[in-house]
């Protein structure tokens, strides 16, 4: 991924002492003392990124490029290759540029593929008919679509949506990259396994498909909550440019402060004019108060790197423009998915009390039970015993982890940030139900029925009084409210306040600082709890 030669390196930001990026001057035959260092430096680089760092050769602390001679170049990255050997990672050279003296080498190194991979969660989001279910499978699977959803079919899970080209459900795809930057997905002949991926990969994405139509917002809404993406990728088609939806599904993915990827499809039977009008309107909505997002069109490999290096700040939409149909840049957008960083730092999370989010359940013959969902703290280990619940009444009570899966892939443990499906012993699949938790037996939880928030009402077309009743989406929760109490007389559109909900059905699993968004008909409103009331 080299540059053109005229492409001159401009002064960077001071080196920071945290995140995963290193600046070096050189890296000519260090001695034996200094290379300990180095590795160790890199080590703590690698910790940084969960798995992933981007070293800048031949940049100075202060972020002057100085650069180096071809030889001097040449030999720094050999250095780096066996600092990266010693770590068990890779090296690969993504751009050289002119720096004022010499050359700049910006290089990603990659920890080699292991049972930890890094996992990176992308919600797929937008309009009915954007091409969504298209592009995943067009990314996952490497062939083409033929402009009539030959590449969708593959990513549906039910019968219907296969008929009507609509998804209705929340599926999920994976791609997976080797340490060298390499689609895995892409080697393997004919049906395509989890296993061999998650085995080959060193970091895996996966792509959470959501519905576009306005009748299964509720489960776009579902799988923005509750599968905690690290990025929204918001899919506009290009000749139907930024309808209701596009914006709805972006003013959830704000109001959750996920960094967004923008990328227009159907670049290839768009008239320019359109097309053009499509991106005006795209990038006026993102940079609109309330979103202030800097657009960048993605059109070399600079612009990717770029991107990818700034997309945590949240400050950044990169926008791609691609076809499914003739592959127009989607190169460019496989090699951005490559780069793109962990957005949050699990590992802090891992010795924590476990906390496990369910949002689906099975029966498996010969298994019994299996719940699936995202574990939010903790790890989990085979024989495990953990609180289910709560239930109906309230209540939880103990389970054990008869096996675990991440990825389809057997495991024996899994730790924070991991989704996963465990198989529970003695448990009927009917007393489970979407938004309960498993929990560590030290919490000793309490099921919650009234909770206060603090909320901003984005949308109501009149007033909202109290005996108000939404549905309140909180992680994996979805369940009807009833507003009980606020501290004015009525909010409107933009207003702020400080209310108090009681669920109408069953008591649930809620702790202060949790975000929420509630809805009803064509109002929203989002906010955070500041306190829970136990009966």
């Amino acid at each position: 991924m080299t540059s053109k030669k005229n492409n001159k390196a401009v002064k960077m930001d001071q080196e920071s002492e945290e995140g995963n990026i290193e600046y070096k001057l050189k890296l000519i035959d260090p001695t034996a003392t200094r290379f300990v260092h180095l590795v160790t430096q890199m080590k703590f680089r690698l910790q940084e990124g969960l798995g992933e760092a981007i070293y800048e050769i031949g940049i100075e602390d202060n972020g002057y490029p100085k650069g180096l001679t071809e030889r001097e170049l040449k030999s720094s990255i050999k250095t780096l290759k066996k600092m990266a050997k010693e770590l068990n990672a890779s090296v690969t050279v993504l751009r050289e540029r002119e720096g004022e003296k010499g050359k700049i080498a910006e290089v990603l190194v990659r920890k080699l593929a292991e049972e930890d991979f890094l996992e990176i969660r992308i919600a797929v989001a937008g309009n009915v008919d954007s091409g969504k279910s298209t592009l995943v499978g067009v990314l996952t699977r490497g062939n083409l679509d033929n402009g009539r959803g030959l590449a969708r079919v593959n990513v549906f899970r039910h019968k219907h949506e296969v008929e009507t080209g609509r998804t209705s459900s929340v599926s999920q795809q994976i791609l997976g990259f080797n340490s060298k930057g390499e689609i895995v997905n892409y080697n393997q002949i004919g049906n395509q396994s989890w296993t061999r991926i998650i085995e080959e990969s060193s970091k895996v994405l996966t792509f959470i498909d959501l519905g576009g139509h306005e009748k299964y917002l509720k489960t776009t809404l579902f799988g923005l909550t509750g599968h905690k993406p690290d990025y929204v990728l918001l899919v506009v088609g290009a000749n139907m440019g930024i309808v209701g939806m596009t914006k709805e599904h972006l003013g959830i993915a704000l109001a959750l402060k996920v960094p967004i990827i923008v990328v227009i499809t159907k670049v290839d039977i768009c008239p320019e004019h359109i097309l053009k009008q499509t991106i005006d309107n795209l990038t006026k909505l993102l940079k609109i108060p309330g979103s202030n997002k800097i657009p960048i069109i993605a059109r070399n490999d600079d612009d990717v790197i770029v991107s990818a290096k700034n997309l945590v700040s949240g400050r950044i939409a990169p926008i791609f423009l691609v076809s499914n149909v003739t592959g127009e840049n989607l190169d460019l957008l496989r090699k951005f998915l490559n780069l793109i960083p962990a957005y949050r730092n699990w590992e802090e999370f891992f010795d924590k009390p476990v906390e496990f989010h369910i949002d689906e359940t099975f029966s498996v013959t010969g298994v019994g039970t299996v719940v699936a969902g995202t574990l939010i703290s903790g790890a989990v280990t085979i024989d495990d015993i953990l609180l289910l619940g709560p239930d109906d009444f309230g209540e939880f009570k103990e389970v054990k982890v008869k096996s675990i899966q991440s990825k389809r892939l057997p495991v024996r443990r899994v730790v924070a940030g991991k989704t996963a499906t465990f198989a529970l012993r003695r448990i009927p699949r009917d007393s489970i139900r979407k938004g309960m938790v498993l929990l560590d037996n030290d919490l000793q939880p309490t099921a919650i029925k009234e909770f206060e928030a603090e909320v901003i009402i984005l949308y109501h077309s009149t007033t909202i009084h109290v005996n108000y009743q939404a549905v309140i989406h909180c992680g994996p929760i979805r369940q009807t409210a009833k507003l009980v109490e606020m501290d004015k007389e009525v909010i409107r559109t933009g207003d702020n306040a400080t209310v108090k909900f009681r669920f109408l059905y069953s008591p649930e699993f809620l702790k202060v600082g949790q975000q929420i968004i509630f809805r009803e008909g064509r109002t929203k409103g989002i906010g955070k709890i500041t306190k829970v009331f136990t009966e």
